[in-house]
């Protein structure tokens, strides 16, 4: 029986970038690696846990300036109107500071994303007609979005707006990201479980670049089988997330009638492999 893959086999991409030689770029010179959205990634993990501590605890108001944050001192971990859920979004926002220009710069130069930009739709579901996405021919992205919400039990609703962006237009963009990481899971047909989670999480993280979901993809396999993971799962969501084209410029309200499978292929994320997760 081949021995069990440890968890530091699933991130070699990450170790062999951050000891690369090469990335000792010069003021005014460019490298490969610092187009790629992963790599941006990386570069802002070290700031990760020294800016969540610095945030201190998320306010009950939309908006709250970094520059004023700063002057919070209470550890986010230990105080006690902080949920997980809450963590996890501001470590999104204050580690964000390179992926995001990145993002938006991508939807800006194509014009689905573009107009997604102008008119910064939300997903919600206030805005959703439920009744008509279920009658949908089953396959299609709304009928398969709706049936993914009602299986899993989660709403759309869930997703808070982001408190610690300064620039409004950044603000909506990791916005869109959230709101659209349940189509991802559609998508993907990845279930909300710790496995399907992880999954989704080393795709995003390939595509955005985000150090949330890099730190989500790196080391959520603590816990999970990583047999499956490294042989199957997660080559095929790094494959799939390095060959689709960017997921935030998709309009997807305007795509509810597509089939999956035409989606899938149009994006370019390949067919899932034939695992239970």
């Amino acid at each position: 029986m081949p021995p069990t893959p440890s968890h530091s086999s699933l991130v070699p991409q990450a170790s062999r970038l951050l000891l690369r030689p090469s990335l000792q770029v010069s003021p005014g010179q460019s490298s490969p690696e610092a187009e790629d959205p992963w790599f941006v990634g990386l570069l802002a993990l070290p700031q990760a846990s020294c800016l969540l501590l610095a945030k201190g605890f998320v306010a009950p108001f939309p908006h709250l300036p970094t520059e004023d944050s700063w002057m919070l001192q209470k550890p986010l971990l230990g105080h006690s109107l902080v949920s997980l859920s809450d963590m996890v979004a501001v470590l999104g926002e204050t580690t964000g500071c390179l992926a995001l220009p990145n993002l938006r710069d991508k939807m800006k130069h194509h014009p689905e994303g573009y107009r997604i930009l102008q008119e910064r739709p939300r997903i919600r579901l206030s805005t959703l007609d439920m009744s008509k996405l279920r009658g949908l021919p089953d396959g299609s992205l709304g009928r398969e979005y709706v049936r993914f919400l009602e299986d899993n039990k989660v709403s759309p609703d869930t997703r808070m707006p982001p408190k610690f962006v300064d620039d409004e237009e950044l603000a909506y963009v990791i916005q869109r990201y959230r709101e659209v990481h349940d189509l991802m899971h559609t998508l993907l047909g990845m279930p909300t479980n710790m496995l399907g989670e992880v999954v989704v999480k080393w795709f995003e993280a390939v595509q955005t670049g985000l150090p949330m979901c890099v730190l989500g993809a790196a080391f959520g396999p603590v816990r999970l089988s990583l047999q499956v993971l490294a042989t199957d799962l997660v080559p095929w969501a790094i494959r799939s997330g390095r060959n689709a084209s960017c997921i935030l410029n998709v309009y997807y309200e305007q795509r509810w009638e597509q089939p999956v499978e035409s989606l899938r292929k149009e994006i370019g994320i390949f067919p899932p492999p034939a695992i239970r997760v």
